[in-house]
């Protein structure tokens, strides 16, 4: 199995920058692709971005495009997004996925919240 947490949520105003980082344990060999969706309230889950692990090349929504940045840091082990000029329609939960299955986000994290105040 593969666990992922999240951290790096909280409170940040207009323009401003977090960045949030998901650390994936266990079988991490098994990881084929990660990436980030978020959910704002009250509306559908949206896909952010994702990376593949091997490689490393990344993709990342036409809404964040620009602004949010998708990667692994030094170690390997851990899923960053740097979101800078952020905006308040950026408000939601984050959360952290994994596939080991192609076609397939079969591992999940519990999410963080993001909030932007206006």
């Amino acid at each position: 199995q593969v666990q992922l947490a999240e951290s790096g949520g909280g409170l940040v105003q207009a323009g401003g920058s977090l960045r949030l980082s998901c650390a994936a344990s266990g079988r991490t060999f098994s990881i084929n692709a990660a990436g980030w969706f978020r959910q704002a309230p009250g509306k559908d889950r949206e896909f952010v971005g994702r990376i593949i692990w091997s490689g490393g090349r990344t993709s990342v929504a036409d809404s964040v495009k620009g602004r949010f940045t998708i990667g692994r840091d030094n170690a390997q082990n851990t899923l960053y997004l740097q979101m800078n000029s952020l905006k308040p329609e950026d408000t939601g939960v984050y959360y952290c996925t994994a596939s080991s299955q192609l076609g397939l986000w079969n591992h999940w994290g519990q999410g963080t919240q993001v909030t932007v105040s206006s």
